[in-house]
């Protein structure tokens, strides 16, 4: 059987003014990234989502590059229906699907767990949605409390919504212009068709005002644990080498030598963040064999091991870096250097500490014959099976 194919529909494209701030609220930082770039990348990820689709607002493709990078996009409409019924449009004229889940990029965290549910349900239903059951008591009234209202059988729905592709194209094509609707599940049910309901997740609250924002911060870290590791590097001090150290370039009579430019404190730190994350070390990313590494700026392996942390969800608390040499020394430089790796991991200055220290004339470093790093990060990952 040909494999189905599946498309998810991230609707990106409001104002978000309810949350403040300059940017709309799907592009505001949160746990350690914009707000669609979670949900982007837990759609990405899993292996049965054939693309992942986002509507985003006029002249917002700068801000949805910078979020997640390359990713197809299409012009949303005023409302959300709007928005929806261009994706799907868009879906469309590509050949179709054969399902599509539709998300609000409000609803960052989301697992793979509830899109295996979702996908799932869609066997004997043409549409299905995540829902909790209401657990407030509810009650009617005008700034006094009226009666309260029964809660059996009342459910709070989310999304990511799940539907057979031509069943919710229909629906959306069908419906009378002018008239909102409030979510996709409804647009499809008024035509005739069943919704079934798959276990949601609490994870996926919707984030809408500011106060909603350290709630899913909140969320978010209950599903981090902690990791330390450490990294170390040693390269040789040589006439007619240039001197980098913790991504400054600093004025000596002597360099470090290597394959790359030989960045010892960023090499070192690059080697701690990679083991954070259990994924080898900095040769093995960058092997010295490969040419197209030979002067490399060391700062490009530093992002790119930040970059594996983030894509897991995860982030940088602390780096620590002690350098080990007789000579520069390192205190006129310190500052420089730790606003330089404070920049390249996008964090503050107080999450980075440099400190230096010789080996009392000992060894190779006490010789000046080369300089020695040491590092130590300290980062939260997601906890296995909770979305990134």
């Amino acid at each position: 059987m040909e494999p189905r194919r599946i498309v998810a529909l991230i609707v990106a494209a409001g104002s978000g003014t309810r949350l403040g701030g300059e940017l709309p609220k799907q592009f505001a930082a949160l746990a350690g990234k914009p707000m669609l770039a979670h949900s982007f990348a837990a759609f990405s990820s899993h292996p049965m989502i054939s693309e992942t689709i986002v509507a985003i607002g006029a002249g917002q493709e700068a801000m949805l590059a910078d979020a997640v990078g390359d990713a197809r996009s299409v012009t949303g409409g005023a409302t959300r229906r709007e928005s929806v019924r261009a994706g799907l449009e868009a879906i469309a004229a590509d050949g179709g699907a054969d399902l599509v889940l539709i998300h609000d990029a409000a609803r960052p965290f989301l697992s793979a767990e509830v899109i295996d549910r979702l996908i799932a349900a869609l066997d004997t239903d043409p549409g299905t949605v995540p829902a909790l059951p209401v657990a407030d008591t509810l009650a009617r009234g005008i700034e006094v409390l009226g009666e309260t209202v029964p809660r059996d059988g009342l459910w709070r729905v989310q999304t990511p919504q799940a539907f057979h592709f031509d069943a919710i194209l229909d629906a959306h094509r069908r419906w009378p212009e002018g008239e909102d609707a409030t979510d996709d599940a409804q647009m499809l049910r008024r035509f005739g068709s069943s919704v079934a309901m798959v276990e949601g997740d609490i994870m996926l609250d919707k984030v809408t005002y500011p106060a909603d924002i350290a709630a899913a911060e909140a969320r978010h870290a209950a599903t981090l644990i902690s990791r330390s590791a450490v990294g170390y590097d040693v390269h040789r001090l040589e006439v007619g080498e240039e001197l980098w150290l913790g991504g400054v370039l600093i004025p000596h009579d002597k360099g470090l030598s290597g394959h790359s430019d030989a960045d010892v404190a960023l090499h070192a730190i690059t080697d701690a963040l990679l083991g954070c994350t259990g994924e080898g070390d900095i040769g093995t990313h960058f092997p010295p064999s490969d040419p197209q590494w030979k002067g490399a700026a060391s700062y490009k392996f530093l992002q790119h091991a930040a970059s594996i942390i983030t894509a897991k969800g995860g982030v940088i608390d602390f780096v620590d870096l002690t350098l080990i040499c007789e000579a520069p020394k390192i205190g006129p430089h310190r500052a420089a250097m730790r606003a330089k790796i404070a920049e390249l991991l996008a964090l503050g200055e107080d999450q980075v500490s440099i400190k230096a220290t010789t080996t009392e004339r000992l060894g190779f470093t006490g010789r000046g014959e080369g300089i020695a790093a040491q590092a130590c990060a300290t980062v939260r990952l997601p906890v296995a099976g909770r979305p990134a």
